[in-house]
């Protein structure tokens, strides 16, 4: 089933399928994710590449079958690299990213942990998880990309308090970008199909975007970036994409040839690049292109597709009151673009490597 057109409407046998925005996102149902055979995971794929969202409620998982199901998409990311200076995670699994906003930290230096409580809105970690607020595409800053994040509920928020996940959907903005604006995008009239421009991804930068005063003195040029084809075609799908995102920091010519060299080296930044990288996020994250989806219950279970969507973190009065204990499992990508223009086997950056002697560097570990 992968490929499907965009108009096309899959015929699923195991799954049920109940759209929640026009042009991309459903909820499914149907799924016993104790006993979830292949001919029924193969469905899940094919949605996923229709829908490039697919919403899973009261899933059931634990942290380890959340794990195990995960790895049946592909490799899945660590995050163990984080974890410096004998820090270990609050669970037992370095795969599941912590995408919450608790905290087991001392309350006094060198005191022992706590029992979970709700992270300090003002705290380093918590301004640093702020640009998990801004659209972006998860992991577009590593030399290989994600394709899906698998995101599951373990505490959440009294109903009323926000915290929804947003998303973007990102084909159906490329299909409808302007001609002007495509061509440029795609190195012209006269490019050949190797002409692309490209994007230089930045943790550091989504993290400034997302609190701007308190990381008034971060430069994000002092680390490197990684680099991927800002317009591509989403292989699952066959559909074009925009791979943009508060992750973005400029963009670049392609190299001579427009073949990616594999050494992640910096190319030439085009005229005018931060306006377009504006125009572009903007372009993407216009409210007819988003959704917005509501946690309802503990183990609900939101798996995207970073290749075709942009998501953030939507606000709520939650902050500093109630745990909202999100977990996330992300898969490498393994599609023909998955390490962009960037060395193939590079090394994945902890964000903020070496440390900087200010006050962002205390956001290093937990930026994630």
């Amino acid at each position: 089933m992968p490929g499907l057109l965009k108009d096309e409407e899959p015929q699923f046998k195991t799954i049920q399928v109940k759209k929640l925005h026009p042009t991309f996102a459903a909820e499914v149902s149907g799924v016993d994710f104790d006993n979830v055979s292949d001919e029924q995971f193969s469905e899940i794929v094919a949605a996923m590449a229709k829908y490039g969202v697919c919403v899973f409620r009261n899933t059931g998982l634990s942290d380890a079958a959340h794990v195990a199901f995960s790895q049946r998409f592909g490799e899945l990311d660590s995050a163990k690299r984080y974890f410096a200076n004998g820090r270990k995670p609050r669970y037992d699994h370095y795969e599941l990213f912590d995408a919450g906003n608790v905290t087991i930290e001392p309350l006094t230096p060198g005191g022992p942990t706590t029992e979970p409580r709700p992270l300090d809105p003002n705290c380093a970690r918590a301004h640093a998880n702020r640009g998990n607020g801004v659209f972006h595409a998860d992991s577009s800053f590593n030399p290989r990309r994600a394709s899906f994040c698998l995101l599951r509920a373990a505490v959440l928020p009294p109903p009323g308090n926000g915290g929804d996940t947003l998303f973007a959907d990102a084909r159906t903005a490329a299909e409808e970008l302007d001609e002007e604006t495509l061509a440029l995008l795609a190195g012209g009239e006269d490019a050949g199909e190797n002409k692309g421009l490209i994007g230089a991804h930045s943790m550091a930068h989504s993290r400034k975007l997302g609190s701007p005063e308190f990381f008034a003195d971060l430069d994000p040029t002092r680390w490197s970036m990684t680099r991927h084809r800002i317009l591509q075609q989403h292989t699952p799908s066959g559909r074009m994409n925009l791979y943009v995102g508060a992750h973005l920091h400029h963009i670049e010519e392609a190299p001579g040839d427009g073949v990616p060299s594999g050494k992640g080296q910096a190319g030439t930044e085009i005229p005018n690049s931060w306006p377009l990288v504006q125009k572009l996020n903007a372009h993407v994250t216009q409210d007819k292109y988003v959704v917005s989806v509501p946690w309802r219950d503990v183990s609900d279970l939101i798996i995207w597709d970073n290749r075709c969507v942009l998501h953030r973190a939507g606000p709520g009065t939650f902050e500093g009151k109630y745990l909202r204990d999100l977990r996330r499992t992300t898969v490498h990508d393994d599609s023909p673009t998955a390490w962009g223009f960037n060395g193939v086997g590079s090394e994945f950056s902890a964000f903020f490597t070496p440390p900087v002697p200010n006050k962002a560097s205390a956001a290093s570990a937990d930026a994630r």
